[in-house]
């Protein structure tokens, strides 16, 4: 039968009371009562009657053990009109229960599983529980309350609340743009007037937020910079309510009368009280705001007015809801480089230092995450070494809820040297070790990856590998062939002293798996760690001889064999045999050397630096020994190869071509001599340059000499013979412009024949010939100088002769001389000096 709504006159409300429980994790007790709704008829006769299981949450934080059980339960009975007065010895035995209860929470270290929330709980209000049960067709109603006084305000904007916490009313109450613009002007007008105010309409409209649809109203009202603007104000009020409780503090500390301690105390509830309110109107707000930034647009401009500061300013709160919140806001913001360089700046990581442990899941969970972003960037992860995280996240390792956001973060750590060795003052090790082999086949990823980087650590090596460490390691890594724990083996191979000696009883089993051709990347890792065995004490070959490995190494050393990692590392192993003399003369032998020339003419390998490096120092080794050091001198162009290589870009590669080429100058004459000169002519290349290049301006100008014509040395004889390059300071350059004069016909004073040599222009009033004055008649070009007029002045500088001073010198045997005396160019012209 359908009610007409005209016949509907009256509605009747009728609570009935049920029974009192306490909440399972909180402190608080769960009231149930049962809401009847009639609606009766002009004659009062019920028309239409509902139901309605209700449960009302009566949270206690004050409780604890020395609280008043009896007036606590009195005043809870009188505040909450659901509970009857004769059920008062119920409530105190509840409240008795619930102060002996034992804390049930998570503790950060144990080690099992629970259940984590991807997402922040929705914010929990005790202001919205209010007695009064909305109802949606009284939307007008409550929307008239918001023009009313403060008070009506708040009971308006919370039973408007109650409705829109219940998501099947939010496509309604969206359609009334009335309600919703009223809610919006109450907001920007009265937020500052009411906290419980501003808190309901700020949650009505995060309920909206949390639907994308709704995203459009929100920002049209513009309630996300009136949500900033609040989230500042509160910040400032927090820091002001902090500095006035400091004053009373030191006051009371300093008064003698219990006085100035009661009111600091009765001053401290008070600051509880505001702060909590205010907690929770931080993290609607910024719950808001969290929904509203799933738009990239919206988010940076939520930068522009500095939520990242307000976050990381919030960080100090005690509230694990709001830190929650806070902590996955600033998550999400850290992807972008410009909010990790501000987090930086305000010192992020010594806040969240603070949250780890901490006794919340999920407070711990999420700052974990965000420490997971922020230690991709290395200073970053500095500051996470320097305020002391690394113990911390090492006792976080039993932990199954947070181990893989702690091994990322120590792998991250452990990338930096600096950080490697502190890792052996913590329980690092043997927690990573133990769980390295508790693991089955199929070890994490995160886990591996860490204990990679921190093997190539000594000291971390020989606590890994003393005992049956390494054994253990063998053992497994033969048994499941996993390429990553044989690189993390690798590793530990490569540190000199005790540890390379335990690796002599494994090379049979390396050398059987490189020869064995099933798993390449397992084998390739097995011959890394051979190359890396240079112990003077062992047989090299016996090794080659035994698992006759030189065809092998040549079949690999053939252009397009194997792949350049395989070629790289045989490579290596060459050069770490060749310390035996007879291996070297087996390898000489089979004709290795060429091989490794034939690598070097293959353009792809010489752009590989550490190939070449490598092969220079095969080289280096051989010529060690007098059974091949003929061979590469003699039979070889590795000497010219080497010489090519001399100025490489790379300063490894130079610094293994010096030292070759030192041997093999000390050895042979003839290749001396030419290291020599290409020493000279790279170290002089720009002085060199600039002489050529002077050398073709000057016999393309037929007018830039004299009638008589130009002196043949400059393109007859050998720019080395030039004598002019050799003489000592004490020759003044004018009287040195002939090349081919030889320092014994001048005489220490500069006289050729007891006559100055040139004896150029100049007035003989004036002193006589003047050998730097220039004929009148044509331009010219000063022996040394650039062009200059009639007049002795410069036209222009030549950029040749510029970079031709800035050079060293060196002599025809490679020797260094002092910086060319003569300055090229003008210097002071009037005074006749260039």
């Amino acid at each position: 039968m359908m009610m007409q709504a005209e016949d509907a006159r009256y509605l009747k409300r009728k609570v009935k009371g049920g029974n009192i429980d306490v909440h399972p994790t909180e402190k608080a007790l769960v009231v149930n009562y049962e809401l009847e709704a009639t609606i009766l008829g002009e004659l009062g006769d019920p028309m239409l009657r509902e139901w309605k299981e209700c449960q009302k949450i009566i949270r206690v934080k004050s409780l604890n053990e020395n609280s008043d059980l009896a007036s606590l339960a009195k005043d809870i009975i009188d505040k909450c009109k659901l509970i009857h007065p004769t059920k008062l010895p119920e409530v105190e035995q509840l409240l008795y229960y619930l102060q002996n209860r034992k804390e049930t929470g998570p503790v950060s270290v144990a080690s099992e599983k629970t259940e984590l929330h991807e997402k922040p709980e929705l914010p929990s209000y005790d202001g919205t529980e209010i007695d009064e049960v909305a109802n949606i067709n009284d939307v007008d109603d409550y929307m008239e309350l918001l023009y009313e006084d403060v008070p009506e305000k708040v009971r308006g904007s919370a039973l408007l609340l109650q409705l829109a916490r219940n998501p099947d009313n939010l496509e309604e109450l969206f359609q009334n743009e009335t309600v919703v613009g009223a809610l919006a002007r109450v907001l920007r007008e009265d937020w500052k007037k009411s906290t419980e105010l501003a808190t309901n309409i700020v949650y009505i409209f995060f309920c909206f937020s949390s639907f994308t649809q709704f995203h459009g109203v929100i920002v049209h009202f513009k309630i996300g910079a009136l949500c900033m603007n609040i989230v500042e104000h509160e910040l400032k009020k927090y820091d002001m309510w902090n500095e006035e409780l400091q004053k009373k503090k030191k006051a009371a500390g300093s008064d003698k009368d219990r006085k100035g301690k009661e009111e600091y105390e009765k001053s401290h509830q008070k600051y509880e009280g505001l702060v909590k309110k205010q907690e929770q109107l931080l993290r609607v707000a910024y719950y808001l705001l969290l929904n509203l930034a799933e738009d990239l647009k919206v988010e940076m401009k939520m930068r522009n007015k500095s939520i990242v500061a307000f976050l990381v300013k919030t960080l100090d709160r005690d509230n694990h809801e709001l830190l929650i919140l806070v902590v996955s806001f600033l998550k999400k913001l850290s992807i972008f480089i410009e909010n990790k360089t501000e987090m930086a700046e305000l010192n992020i990581i010594e806040k969240l230092t603070k949250l780890v442990p901490c006794d919340h899941e999920d407070l711990l969970n999420i700052t974990l995450r965000l420490l997971m972003n922020l230690s991709f960037d290395a200073e970053l992860r500095s500051k996470m070494f320097k305020f002391g995280l690394l113990p911390k996240l090492v006792g976080l390792l039993p932990n199954e809820n947070h181990r893989m956001y702690v091994l990322g973060i120590l792998y991250h750590i452990s990338m930096d040297d600096k950080s490697k060795s502190m890792f052996t003052y913590t329980d690092c090790i043997p927690m990573v070790m133990k769980m390295l082999f508790e693991s089955g086949e199929n070890v994490e990823m995160e886990l591996m990856a860490l204990c990679v980087n921190l093997a190539s650590n000594k000291r971390v090596a020989a606590m890994i590998c003393e005992g049956q460490g390494l054994k253990m390691l063998m053992k497994r890594a033969f048994k499941y062939r996993h390429p990553l724990l044989m690189k993390m083996i690798r590793n530990l191979s490569q540190h000199d002293g005790p540890t390379k000696n335990l690796f002599v009883d494994y090379i049979s089993d390396l050398a059987q798996a490189v020869l064995n051709e099933e798993d390449e990347d397992f084998g390739l890792e097995c011959l890394g760690i051979l190359g890396n065995l240079t112990i003077p004490d062992l047989d090299y070959e016996l090794i080659l001889k035994e698992y006759n490995l030189i065809p092998w190494i040549k079949s690999r050393l053939e252009p397009g064999a194997c792949e350049d990692d395989w070629v790289l590392e045989v490579i290596i192993l060459v050069g770490t045999v060749c310390n035996d003399d007879a291996c070297a003369k087996m390898l000489a032998e089979a004709n290795i050397i060429q091989s490794l020339i034939e690598l070097l003419n293959d353009e792809a390998k010489q752009e590989d630096d550490e190939m070449v490096c490598q092969i220079v120092y095969v080289f280096y080794q051989m010529i060690f020994h007098e059974s091949t050091r003929e061979v590469i001198i003699k039979d070889t162009q590795a000497p010219a190869y080497l010489i090519d290589l001399m100025h490489d870009k790379n300063s490894e590669i130079r610094k293994v071509c010096d030292n070759t080429l030192d041997m093999i100058a000390e050895f042979d004459e003839e290749w001396a001599k030419k290291i020599q000169l290409e020493k000279f002519r790279w170290h002089n290349s720009q002085w060199l340059e600039m002489v050529e290049t002077r050398q073709v301006t000057e016999m393309g100008d037929p007018y830039m000499y004299p009638e008589e014509g130009y002196d043949p040395y400059l393109q007859d004889a050998d720019i080395l013979d030039r004598p002019d390059l050799f003489y000592d300071d004490m020759y003044e350059n004018a009287y040195i412009m002939d090349g081919h004069l030889t320092p014994e016909f001048i005489d220490e004073n500069g006289m050729y024949d007891g006559q100055p040599y040139g004896y150029g222009y100049g007035n003989p009033m004036d002193g006589g010939y003047d050998p730097y004055e220039r004929p009148e008649s044509h331009m010219g070009f000063i022996g040394n100088g650039p062009p200059v007029d009639e007049y002795g002045r410069p036209l222009e500088m030549d950029p040749y002769m510029m970079d031709g001073r800035q050079s060293m010198m060196m002599d025809r045997y490679g020797m260094g001389m002092e910086e060319d005396p003569y300055q090229y160019g003008y210097n002071g012209y009037d005074e006749g000096v260039y």
